[in-house]
C-alpha cells in the first residue's frame, strides 16, 4: 500500500535525521527567526524519502497527462536539489530563482494554455514556492498547511474519478516530520521541504485545473491562509517603501507570535484555519461546486478581518504611550 510505505519511510528517515542531527546543517536565530537557539533544518529530506517510497504504487495523476506529470516530477526534483544546496552550504538568491524559473517554465510549457496563461502559471509556481518558505517560521505551521492542502487535492481527485494516492502520499509524508516540528521543534523542514512543497502544490494545483481534475478555486481555497498572509505582508511592505527582499518578522503569523501567542498559540490558530479552508474546499468541490467562489470570497474576508485585528493590536503595542 503506497500510503503505508510512505509513512514507514518518512518515519524511518525522521528517526535517522534525529540520530545524526549533530552533523546536519543548522538554522541559526536571525532577522526572521522566532527561535532563540539553533535547530537542524533539513527535515524536508524525510518528507522526500516518504514520497519516493510511495511512488512505485502510484497510479496516474488525476486527469494530468503523463508527460506533464513527469515534467512536474523532474522540475520538483530540481527545485529540491537547489533548496537542499542552499540549506547545506548556501546558494545565491539569483541561482535559486533561476532554477525555480526554469522548473516552473518547464511545467508551464507542457500545459495546453496560452502564452499569457503560461506566464501567470510560472509566476504562481515561483511565488508559492517562496511564500511557503516565508511561512515556515513557526513550529508546525507549514507542515499542517501542507497536510491540509494535499489532503484536499486527494479528496477532490477521488471525487472526480481519479487517483487520490499521489496527493495522499504527499500529505502522509508530512505527518512523521510534523511530530518533530511541533512546539518545541526538534527539527525544521528547511528550504528543501518548504520551497519544494510550495512549488509542487502550485504545479500540481495548476496542472489539475488545466486538466479539469478540479476547479481553480480548490488550490486557492486550500492554501488561502498562507497565500494571503504572505501576499498582503509583501504588499504592505512595498507600500511603505521597505526593501522587500530583506529578512523580517512582520508576517501576520510572526506578529501574532510576538504578541504573546508563541509557537503553540500561533500553530493552533493557523492549523485550525488550514483544516477549515481545506474542508471548505473539499465540500465545495464534492457537494456544492456553484458555491465555491462565494466560499473563497467569504474566507478571504474572514482572513482580511483577522489580519486587520492583528495589525490593530500590533500598532497599539508598538506605538509610544
Amino acid at each position: 500500500m503506497p500510503a503505508l510505505a510512505t509513512f514507514a519511510a518518512a518515519t524511518l528517515a525522521v528517526a535517522i535525521l534525529l540520530r545524526i542531527a549533530r552533523w546536519l546543517p543548522v538554522a541559526q536565530p536571525g532577522a526572521r527567526s522566532l527561535h532563540a537557539k539553533p535547530v537542524s533544518r533539513v527535515g524536508g529530506l524525510a518528507i522526500a524519502a516518504g514520497v519516493l517510497a510511495g511512488m512505485p504504487g502510484w497510479t496516474p495523476l488525476a486527469g494530468i497527462a503523463p508527460d506533464t506529470a513527469w515534467v512536474v516530477a523532474a522540475a520538483t526534483a530540481a527545485v529540491a536539489a537547489i533548496s537542499l544546496a542552499d540549506d547545506w552550504r548556501g546558494a545565491r538568491a539569483s541561482t535559486r530563482l533561476a532554477v525555480q524559473f526554469v522548473a516552473a517554465a518547464a511545467v508551464a510549457w507542457t500545459l495546453p494554455v496560452s502564452a499569457a496563461a503560461a506566464a501567470v502559471a510560472v509566476v504562481a509556481m515561483m511565488w508559492m514556492a517562496n511564500l511557503f518558505n516565508f511561512m515556515d517560521g513557526n513550529d508546525g505551521l507549514a507542515a499542517t498547511a501542507a497536510i491540509g492542502g494535499f489532503a484536499a487535492y486527494a479528496v477532490a481527485a477521488h471525487a472526480g474519478g481519479g487517483s487520490a494516492i499521489p496527493y495522499a502520499c504527499i500529505a502522509v509524508a508530512c505527518v512523521p516530520f510534523l511530530a518533530t516540528n511541533l512546539p518545541p521543534a526538534r527539527m525544521f523542514m528547511g528550504d528543501v521541504g518548504a520551497v519544494t512543497l510550495g512549488f509542487v502544490a502550485a504545479a500540481l494545483g495548476i496542472a489539475g485545473v488545466v486538466a479539469g481534475a478540479w476547479p481553480a478555486l480548490l488550490p486557492l481555497l486550500a492554501f488561502i491562509t498562507l497565500i494571503l498572509d504572505a501576499t498582503l505582508t509583501l504588499a504592505a511592505r512595498a507600500r511603505r517603501g521597505e526593501r522587500i527582499w530583506q529578512a523580517h518578522k512582520l508576517h501576520y503569523y510572526q506578529r501574532l507570535h510576538q504578541m504573546g501567542a508563541g509557537h503553540g498559540g500561533t500553530l493552533s490558530l493557523y492549523a485550525a484555519l488550514a483544516a477549515a479552508t481545506s474542508a471548505t474546499a473539499i465540500a465545495c468541490v464534492v457537494a456544492a461546486p456553484r458555491q465555491g467562489w462565494i466560499a473563497l470570497c467569504i474566507w478571504m474576508a474572514i482572513l482580511v478581518l483577522l489580519f486587520a485585528a492583528i495589525d490593530y493590536h500590533w500598532n497599539r503595542r508598538s506605538s509610544p504611550r
